[in-house]
């Protein structure tokens, strides 16, 4: 392994009272750290604007359990701010924060929108989705928590990392949408079985909603999983990703694709210029296999064309 100037024997890297004791750490381990970080405070800006956006928003359902949903969410999202690493090790262990008890906040939530059929759907969904990627990263051996969920934002998963390489990255990325998308499409012989014109509108709707999360979720911009699947595919497209969201939220402006705006331009900044850093570990984590590059692609493109074939078929018109 080629090491850089600063790294050669009879040389001390500037400042040398930093970096005068101890060894060079692994640069894995700073990566994983760093994303382990980003992981803290992004669900914190996520709570943070979850609470102010359902504030913001006149729904019909009681006020006053609204507004209570909504101060959680923004005391959660300044304690994750504040507290960081301790407070997630506390809601780890914290049963009305394990995730049935998560799910069914969530629940509650959605059922002001839509009420509490479709949000359960929905939120099942979502579940189905999240394991996705919790089974594969236990397949590449990383531990992984079970999902959190977080109303009007979607729910996370606490790894430590996202695989050896990029490769497996997009594994870890491309899973949940892989069990997402299979989850929903099983729903489509419901609808088509259902006698009541009510059930057989619910349940191609339930399909749509689940296939477009699955879709969005597609984005190549990281944190998503379509930005963990370019980290095999081409770090560039991060850019393109990006520049389409930036038209998008500036399009149909709402906060909470504003928050995944500023949160993948800090990680598309920080990854690159990881990338660019010219160290051997980290140039090795982006190598990847033509044969395997070729899979990560085929997977991806697939994934995209089901889900519009999908939504397309399940789309119910509706006057307005």
């Amino acid at each position: 392994m080629s090491t850089s100037d600063d790294e050669r024997p009879g040389r001390t890297p500037w400042p040398a009272w930093v970096y005068g004791h101890g060894s060079t750490p692994d640069p894995r381990f700073s990566l994983a750290n760093e994303r382990t970080f980003l992981a803290w405070v992004r669900t914190s800006l996520a709570l943070l604007a979850g609470g102010v956006a359902l504030d913001a928003v006149e729904l019909d359902g009681p006020h006053g359990l609204q507004s209570a949903l909504a101060a959680t969410l923004v005391a959660l999202g300044l304690l994750g701010l504040k507290f960081g690493k301790v407070l997630f090790v506390v809601l780890k262990g914290a049963k009305i924060f394990t995730t049935a008890g998560s799910m069914l906040v969530s629940i509650v939530a959605y059922s002001i929108l839509w009420g509490w059929k479709f949000a359960v759907g929905f939120v099942v969904l979502l579940f189905v989705h999240e394991m996705g990627h919790v089974i594969q990263l236990r397949r590449e051996g990383i531990p992984a928590s079970a999902p959190m969920f977080i109303p009007f934002l979607g729910a996370v998963v606490m790894a430590k990392s996202l695989g050896d390489d990029a490769t497996a990255e997009a594994r870890v990325g491309l899973a949940g949408p892989i069990l997402g998308t299979l989850g929903a499409l099983a729903l489509i012989p419901l609808g088509l079985n259902a006698t009541d014109p009510y059930w057989h509108d619910f349940w191609f709707a339930l399909v749509f909603t689940g296939l477009f999360l699955n879709l969005f979720n597609l984005l190549p911009v990281v944190p998503l999983d379509g930005g963990r699947a370019m980290a095999a595919l081409s770090p560039k497209m991060w850019f393109v990703g990006l520049l389409g969201l930036a038209f998008l939220t500036f399009t149909f402006p709402n906060p909470i694709m504003f928050l995944i705006l500023l949160l993948g331009g800090y990680e598309t900044y920080k990854r690159w210029k990881h990338r660019r850093s010219g160290d051997e570990e980290v140039l090795a984590f982006y190598r990847v296999k033509p044969s395997h590059r070729i899979m990560v692609a085929a997977v991806y493109l697939t994934l995209i064309l089901v889900c519009v074939i999908g939504m397309d078929l399940t789309h119910i018109p509706k006057d307005i």
